[in-house]
């Protein structure tokens, strides 16, 4: 890196340079990658050598860089800070001055800008700017950053954060450590203020003038002009700064008073400074002397009264006796005209100011530092003493004075301050000041020198009460007067001098006052320290501390002299300066391209030609478009290659910068027209080498494009290359595949050989790259032209396999080229079938022959592997496009005609009598191949052929001459502990495809298939079929190994083996004729997606215990649905359903390590579920009994852990290093969910043979816990399409297993079910509704998802009804109490029924999953309140009406139409319909009145009268529209009273009244009166619905006018004793008990002639269900005082009644009991009658048992009833 960057000179040529740059960026994205792979950031500086630090310098400070590949230089930039501390701080500044650069330029090009502008964002800028103006110089910034200080300060509604923001950059201006930026912004201010101030505006509004200058009026800036800008030692400064304040003191009456005032305001703080200049012969020095003389008109200064007394004593402390002569005049004024002047001393005369002009210039100034000690010296106690002896008055005035003089030296200590304040010292002191200057004050005199000692040590420690004090003119007048009157004591002179400078100079002490932030720091210093500036022009009579000896708004520039003078600095700082200024590279380059160039900022900002350069280079967009300019205008091949090459680098670029998605590459690609440009060299055939050499360059830069563009591929560039591709002659791209004559002859060359055989290696790896990207494309024109590509290509690849070299001879790379070229081929569906000339099964067959011939010349007839050794690529090519190639004939022509295709004539040559065969021997040897791959791809060979009944005939006939036959062979396979999962694997497909043709249970001659055979030889006994399967499975262990299987499942995503050595795989980048990492992006239209870890490797050796070896399946290719597909209960597997495929691959490692222990993986036990689901479908209860032996279930089950697919889907949400880690992370989830999927049918198939193999309590609750995580795994983030497939599969099968579950063990399951889904129900209720909304995508998912919430409510709710009468039922939240429950439930339960409702409402009534849709529905309202209403809401109840009229009409015209078949066919679609459409509404109205409403405005019952013709015509109609009448009716008395109106028209808006003839009701009485006897149910439902009307009023009367009920008194009694009532009778007595609950109903019953004495003699016959009906229907009738004397009248009733109080049953007692009392009540005549002997003498022994019984059982309230009633009667009967 540091070789390329200093190597990059304008000494060399240009194309030297471009070489050099291109490899500096190259070189640097790469080390950037690779540092990142390797070596954490913190880990830097202990690996890194220190060459290193200079080449990340390099690139840190590389400008073009840094913008093209952000990330990168985030990177470097981070590995520099840990590396070297020195160069990375170089860089942070640098980066500063960049940043402040680019501020620079866009402040300037913003305030050039027209309308309304951000002026906060503007000052920002310019607060940023200034920092860079060192390296840029450009002027003009200066100005116009003050031009906008002064329009914010104008203007009176800006906002103090926008002026407090424009202030501190005007300062930053004000004391930039720049001269030149100094003397700028000096000069602009002296101009802004001639502008408004100057006299050349004397007739102009002084408002529209003066306001310009506001931003100088703030204390901070004119602290800064006085404190500094005057003394600045260059000229211009000076002199600017003193004739800026010179107009300002000057300018009174060019000023506005409100801007006057605000100067004078701003000024005062300031003034301790400036009077530092204070000279008579000096006009700035006069004019801050006028500030201090009083106005001779007004008699009041220009300075407020305190500030004015502050400012002349000030002048007393100015090094210039002039100025102190004209201070005591000043004061000598004062102190005569001050008020009680004639009182105190001293006498003011001109002798007395004569004396003390020097008054304060004192020899030996005062120290003002005090102690701060951190313990107490003395006791607060002792000061106290001391204080009260100071200030007491009966204290010798010596005492006192010694007493002050001991405080003056304890205050010494700052910690003795407190007390002292508290005890008011300040306050005296002051006292005794006043008193000594009183005409007797002489008497204190003695008091004084130490009383101001004591005060000068407080003031200076306690900066609140100075500032306190220094706004009080009289303190100051008091100790002006001590001072003249000891003007000889220097002591005492020293002290009130000392006093005046914490006083004078109090405001300008404080530090915060004017700092950049004082904001934030509100607290005062007690150290009391003056500006440098101030003690420099004062006589000062203290030694005081000094601060400010430069501006407080000084900024530190980030780059110093040494090193902008750094060569990689200034190139970094010129070029941003640059790009800044033109806004970005693009208009940079224009801008030097172009010819006008116009000159605006300093030629050492320049760019340079090597800048220039660097920039073109660097940018991808600038750097293409000059390649394509370069090839345009190329006079030889050398400079296209040259320029091809530079944009196969910054494809390369694309791909280091580690960008997931298309890099500025790509990006810059799809826009420029690079087609046209590349074109001419792609139509035509290379005439010469250097032709040749140029094509492979271009078709390289092709192939990595499409490679870069694999998952988001541009169309334009396919089409095109599709075009190019199928060009009619000449197509020199195809064309170049297969060698002609002239070719061969040219072959001679060794060079010309070898450029030939690259080429055909790149076209062929751009081929195999243009195959795989097709695999996400879904532009239709673009996949037409691809299918027409396909069958092209694969009719070319069959020339070449054709002339490839000969076959016998080991010169192979042709030849493995083509295989591989056309294994990629053949992985793609229908690849065959879109030739014009040929069908799709001869291409097929030319393939099948081609390659059969390849596998006997290189395996079959060398003797396998053993003797083939240069055949191992080829042979794996081969037998996966073999693999291919089955399926594509599968799908091609499904029948077995073609089997016979696959048959070889076997026989050695060797043995030239042996008689010849046909069959699929020559698969078998592939089986035990040296490689893993070659065994597992001719293992899935097998697995494809016997996925025909065909190709298991002919597959056992080939081995049955191996020792064990094809059942044996493969079994072995499977079993064998040493072998990778992967092989295993295909072998348990191979077996799963056998079990799945029927075989027999004994030896059948001249049947197809026998299934295994098995033979004894010591017995000579022969088994075949089902027996010979159990005997075969037995000898092997079978279920033995399984579990040993299962016991060692490895579900990790990585293994490692500490022992074994790395070793070294063939990367992508040297496999250039393999198939690079195509395979590992192979997608299945519907397969699970996965990918592998290595790029250059599909192996199933990964499986194996191995060094770096990652444990990965290979992904389905094509899937092959052979079989039609079986119902959902079929639980018989019909062959291998997902084929998979792999690519060859050197796996020297796999010979090595095969014989290792390995682990079996998930995708094997994937196989092994499917094979023992086969396997129980074979023979049911033996494989049931063997799975219970083995614990099979159990350990299968205890490998499921849902908390694997939870952690991989977590990590795919988090960013991933690379982008293999997202792949085998998503290869785990993948193969993890193709094995709960598996396992989930197999589950289900146990259920259906034998439920207790799975009900047991300890695998249960496990499974169905990991089940429902599972389930509620969100994959909302998930990108992977085929991922999200495979959760939907297995999404679908977990459901099916879940139904399954609840339907055949729904006892056992539903409470731990229930519980899990309590636990997680939000999250189970977002599954639900994203699978039910997949109705278009995954309609199967939909279904199971939708069957198993239908089936749940089911189970549930018949668990309910069992457990409805116990009282200890478990207190398991049900799914209904989840529905209605919490407000997180409910807000789930909304969304659940919006998805369902939408799936049921959306879907076609044809469509199968309306019904599942409706089903659910129907169960969702049959439990759920809150289902019922988002129906009522969503209109439910109307548009179901709706339908249900719809349908009416519908089948009234069909009825018209002729075609009695076809009218049978549409009605019974009809009839379905309408049968799905009036179950929703029974059960939303069910126990909801709000519905009930709803359907009664809707007009239900005009619509069931309207389709009575066709109810009546149709059971199962009849009886869902009486369920549905029973619901609407139950509860409900004005839906009853709907019933009985009439239906004038076929839908009339009102009802009324009127004659029952029209009614419903009349044709359900009809119904009952004519219904058979057989048909019971419609009569239950008849009579149910009767039942519910007989509690209305209305229904009553019609009832009663119909004479429907003399039909009761024709029933027919059964003869005999113990005998039951027949059903209707029951029905009817139901009815009457209704009837009886009204007065009304009452009365028609007493009117039926003997109705009375037929309930008498029902009353004496069993019943099976409520058999003490009769008798109620008396109890209620004798509550009634109308029908008393009717019941007294008919004494069988009042004997039954009296009877009843012997019953044995306690009902018949309760009942007798309460109606005897009810007769009696207020009813004399009823006593009378119950006054006999017999019927007392019963009413008194029931009281007197039931006295005794139920005395103390106040518990029951029956009970307590009962006894009420009886002791009533007693006392009726005794005292009438």
């Amino acid at each position: 890196m540091c070789y390329r960057k200093t190597s990059f000179s304008l000494e060399q040529a240009e194309s030297v340079l471009v070489h050099h740059r291109m490899a500096f960026v190259s070189i640097s994205l790469f080390t950037v990658r690779l540092l990142q792979i390797l070596l954490p950031v913190e880990k830097a500086s202990e690996f890194l050598p220190e060459s290193m630090s200079a080449a990340l310098f390099f690139v840190s400070l590389d400008m073009p860089i840094s913008l093209e590949y952000p990330e990168i230089h985030d990177t470097v930039v981070a590995y520099l800070e840990q590396l070297d501390s020195e160069n990375y701080s170089i860089y942070k500044r640098t980066a500063e001055a960049v940043y402040s650069i680019e501020c620079t330029c866009n402040f300037l090009s913003d305030v050039e800008k027209e309308g309304e502008k951000n002026l906060l964002e503007l000052v920002e800028l310019a607060d940023q700017a200034l920092r860079s103006f060192s390296y840029h110089q450009h002027s003009p910034l200066i100005k116009e950053i003050i031009c906008i200080c002064s329009k914010i300060w104008k203007s009176a509604q800006a906002s103090p954060l926008l002026q407090g923001e424009s202030q501190k950059v005007f300062l930053h201006m004000l004391s930039h450590p720049l001269p030149q930026v100094k003397v700028e912004t000096y000069q602009c201010c002296l101009e802004i203020v001639k502008e408004c101030l100057g006299v050349h505006n004397v007739t102009k509004p002084v408002s529209s003038l003066c306001s310009g200058i506001h931003f100088l009026l703030h204390p901070k800036v004119l602290y800064e002009i006085s404190a500094f800008g005057i003394q600045e030692s260059k000229n211009e400064v000076n002199a600017a700064a003193k004739a800026i304040l010179l107009y300002l003191l000057q300018g009174r009456l060019m000023m506005t008073a409100l801007t006057w005032n605000k100067f004078i305001e701003s000024l005062c703080p300031v003034i301790p400074v400036l009077q530092g200049y204070a000279d008579t012969e000096d006009p700035l020095g006069n004019c801050i002397l006028l500030l201090s003389k009083v106005s001779s008109e007004a008699e009041e200064g220009i300075l407020p009264c305190t500030t004015w007394l502050k400012s002349v004593l000030r002048l007393l402390l100015v090094k210039k006796p002039s100025v102190r002569s004209l201070a005591l005049k000043l004061l000598a004024f004062h102190l005569t005209s001050e008020e009680g002047a004639d009182k105190k001393r001293p006498f003011i005369d001109a002798r007395v100011l004569s004396r003390v002009t020097n008054l304060f210039i004192v020899k030996k100034p005062i120290d003002l530092k005090l102690d701060d000690r951190r313990e107490l010296v003395i006791k607060l106690e002792t000061v106290k003493k001391v204080y009260e002896i100071f200030t007491s008055d009966d204290v010798d005035l010596v005492l006192r004075k010694s007493a002050a003089e001991q405080l003056a030296v304890i205050m010494q200590d700052i910690k003795m301050h407190t007390v002292v304040k508290k005890l008011c010292l300040i306050e005296k002191i002051i006292g005794y000041l006043n008193e000594f200057v009183g005409q007797d004050g002489k008497v204190i005199e003695c008091l004084i020198q130490p009383c101001l000692t004591l005060l000068r040590k407080v003031l200076y420690a306690d900066p609140v009460i100075r500032v306190s004090l220094s706004q009080q003119a009289s303190l100051l007048t008091l100790l002006l007067r001590v001072s003249l009157i000891f003007h000889e004591d220097c002591t005492v002179v020293a002290e009130v001098g000392a006093l005046f400078c914490l006083l004078l100079f109090d405001e300008v002490s404080r530090m915060d006052m004017w700092s950049d932030n004082f904001s934030n720091k509100p607290s005062l210093s007690s150290v009391f320290s003056l500006p440098v500036s101030v003690f420099r022009r004062y006589h000062l009579p203290v030694h005081v501390i000094g601060h400010h000896a430069v501006s407080p708004y000084s900024i530190v520039l980030p780059l110093s002299t040494e090193c902008l003078a750094l060569k990689p600095v200034s190139d970094m700082l010129r070029l941003a300066w640059n790009l800044a200024w033109y806004h970005g590279s693009d208009n940079l380059l224009k801008q030097m391209t172009s010819e006008a160039k116009s000159q605006e900022f300093l030629d050492t900002l320049q760019l340079s030609t090597e800048d220039i350069l660097t920039l073109k280079i660097t940018y991808t967009d600038s750097g293409l478009k000059d390649c394509l300019q370069s090839i345009i205008q190329a006079g030889g091949h050398r400079d296209v290659r040259a320029a091809i090459t530079r944009m196969s680098f910054y494809l390369l670029n694309d791909k280091l910068s580690l960008k997931d998605n298309i890099g500025p590459c790509g990006v810059t690609l799809k826009s420029l027209a690079w087609h046209t440009v590349l074109n001419r060299f792609l139509q035509v055939l290379p005439a010469c080498t250097e032709d040749e050499k140029l094509l492979i360059d271009i078709i390289h830069f092709l192939n990595k494009l499409i490679k870069e563009e694999r998952k988001n591929p541009s169309i334009e560039l396919l089409n095109w290359i599709l075009e190019l591709l199928l060009r009619h002659n000449p197509n020199p791209l195809l064309d170049l595949l297969v060698l002609t004559e002239s070719h061969a002859r040219e072959e001679a060359d060794d060079i010309r050989t070898a450029v030939r055989q690259q080429l055909q290696k790149e076209l062929i790896s751009l081929l195999n790259s243009l195959l795989l990207v097709f695999m996400t494309v879904s532009d239709r024109k673009c996949l037409e032209l691809f299918y027409v590509f396909q069958t092209q290509l694969s009719l070319k690849l069959l020339q070449c396999l054709r002339v490839t070299d000969a076959p016998h001879f080991y010169g192979l790379p042709s030849l493995e080229r083509t295989l591989a070229g056309m294994a990629h081929l053949t992985a793609f569906p229908g690849w065959s079938a879109h030739s014009p000339l040929s069908k799709p099964l001869e291409i097929c067959g030319k393939y099948l022959s081609g390659l059969l011939e390849v596998i006997t010349s290189f395996y079959v007839e060398r003797g396998g592997n053993a003797m083939s050794f240069m055949g191992k690529g080829v042979t794996k090519s081969t037998v996966l496009c073999l693999l291919h190639l089955s399926h594509e004939m599968m799908v091609q022509a499904p029948g077995s005609e073609w089997m016979p295709l696959w048959f070889l004539p076997l026989g050695s040559h060797s043995e030239e009598h042996a008689p010849t065969q046909q069959g699929l021997a020559w698969l078998i040897p592939l089986w035990v191949d040296r490689d893993p791959e070659v065994r597992f791809t001719s293992l899935g060979l097998g697995a494809a052929l016997t996925t025909i009944e065909a190709g298991c005939v002919a597959l056992a006939n080939s081995c049955q001459n191996i020792s064990g036959g094809l059942w044996g062979t493969v079994v072995n396979i499977l079993l064998d502990q040493s072998e990778c999962s992967m092989v295993r694997r295909e072998a348990a497909f191979i077996l799963q495809n056998l079990l799945v043709i029927p075989m027999p249970s004994e030896v059948i001659k001249d049947y197809t298939w026998q299934g295994p055979c098995v033979h004894d030889e010591d017995s000579g006994l022969s088994l075949s079929g089902k027996p010979a399967l159990q005997a075969l499975l037995y000898h092997c262990h079978f279920y033995e190994h399984l579990t040993h299987m299962v016991k060692h499942c490895y579900v990790g995503r990585y293994m490692f083996d500490v022992n074994i050595s790395a070793f070294t795989e063939t990367t992508e980048c040297s496999d250039l004729n393999g198939l690079d990492d195509s395979f590992k992006f192979w997608r299945a239209p519907s397969g699970t997606s996965i990918q592998d870890h290595e790029p250059s490797s599909l192996s199933t050796s990964e499986t194996m215990v191995a060094a770096s070896v990652v444990s990965a399946e290979i992904q389905p290719l094509l899937p092959s649905t052979l079989l039609p597909e079986t119902a959902l209960d079929q639980f018989v597997m019909q062959g291998q359903h997902e084929i998979r495929t792999l690519r060859p691959r050197d796996s020297s490692l796999s010979a090595s390590l095969h014989r290792q222990c390995v682990f079996v993986t998930p995708s094997l036990l994937s196989a092994i579920c499917s094979l023992l689901e086969n396997l129980l479908a074979v023979t049911p209860r033996d494989a049931a009994n063997a799975f219970q032996q083995a614990h099979l279930i159990e350990l299968l089950c205890s490998t499921v852990d849902a908390s694997l697919i939870e952690m991989c889907i977590q990590e795919l949400k988090t960013p991933l290093p690379l982008p293999s880690a997202v792949e085998h992370t998503q290869a785990q989830a993948s193969f993890f969910l193709e094995y709960l999927s598996s396992l989930s049918q197999l589950l289900k198939s146990c259920l259906l043979v034998d439920p207790k193999l799975v009900t047991q309590d300890e695998l249960l609750k496990p499974l169905i816990t990991n089940v429902i995580r599972v389930l509620i795994v969100c994959i909302k983030d998930v990108l992977d399409v085929q991922l999200v497939l495979a959760f939907y599969r297995t999404w679908t099968h977990l459901f099916d297993f879940l139904a399954t579950l609840l339907r055949k063990a729904g006892a056992v399951s539903l409470v731990p079910l229930t519980s899990v889904l309590a636990k997680h129900w939000e999250a189970v209720t977002d599954t639900l509704c994203r699978c039910v909304g997949l109705s278009v995508k995954c309609p199967s998912l939909s279904i199971a998802s939708l069957q198993f919430l239908s089936v749940l409510l089911a189970e549930e709710e018949k668990r309910h009804v069992q457990d409805k009468d116990k009282t200890n039922a478990c207190q398991i939240p049900t799914v209904a109490f989840l529905l209605d429950g919490t407000q997180g439930g409910l807000r789930s339960s909304e969304r659940l029924n919006e998805t369902i409702l939408q799936c049921y409402e959306g879907i076609s009534s044809k469509d199968v999953l309306k019904r599942v849709a409706a089903s659910a529905l129907m169960s969702l309202l049959a439990v759920s309140r809150s289902a019922q209403k988002h129906a009522l809401r969503s209109d439910l109840i109307e548009n179901c009406m709706e339908q249900m009229k719809h349908i009416n009409a519908q089948l009234n015209l069909d009825l018209l139409k002729p075609g009695k078949a076809a009218l049978k066919k549409k009605e019974d679609g009809f009839i379905k319909e309408l049968s799905i459409t009036m179950q929703l509404l029974r059960n939303c109205l069910y126990q909801n009145e709000e519905c009930k409403v709803a359907a009664l405005e809707a007009r239900l019952v005009p619509v069931l009268h309207s389709l009575w013709p066709w109810l009546l015509m149709e059971d199962s109609l009849m009886q869902i529209a009486l369920q549905l009448l029973c619901v609407y009716t139950a509860n409900f008395p004005t839906g009853c009273s709907s019933l009985c109106w009439s239906n004038y028209g076929q839908y009339i808006q009102t009802a009324h009244r009127g004659t029952p003839s029209s009614s419903l009701i009349l044709c359900i009485l009809k119904l009952a009166s004519q219904m058979p006897a057989e048909n019971t149910t419609i009569q239950e439902l008849v009579f149910m619905f009767l039942s519910n009307l007989a509690l209305s009023h209305d229904c009553k009367g019609v009832i009663q006018k119909s004479n429907f009920l003399q039909q009761f008194l024709s029933l027919t009694l059964p003869k005999g004793g113990n005998q039951y009532l027949s059903t209707v009778s029951i029905l009817w007595l139901k009815l009457l008990l209704n009837m009886s609950f009204g007065e009304d109903g009452q009365q028609m019953i007493l009117r039926l002639d003997g109705c009375l004495d037929l309930l008498i003699e029902m009353s004496k016959y069993k019943h099976k269900s409520g058999p003490h009906m009769p008798l109620l229907i008396f109890h209620n009738i004798c509550f009634s005082p109308a029908n008393k004397p009717k019941i007294l009248a008919n004494e069988k009733v009042v004997t039954l009644l009296a009877t009843c109080l012997e019953s044995e049953n306690q009902n018949a007692q309760r009942i007798g009991a309460a109606s005897l009392w009810a007769l009696t009540y207020n009813y004399q005549k009823a006593k009378a009658t119950l006054k006999n002997p017999s019927i007392k003498r019963k009413v008194d022994e029931a009281y007197s048992i039931a006295k005794r019984t139920f005395s103390n059982s106040e518990e029951d309230p029956l009970n307590s009833y009962y006894l009420k009633c009886l002791e009533n009667l007693v006392q009726l009967l005794n005292y009438s």
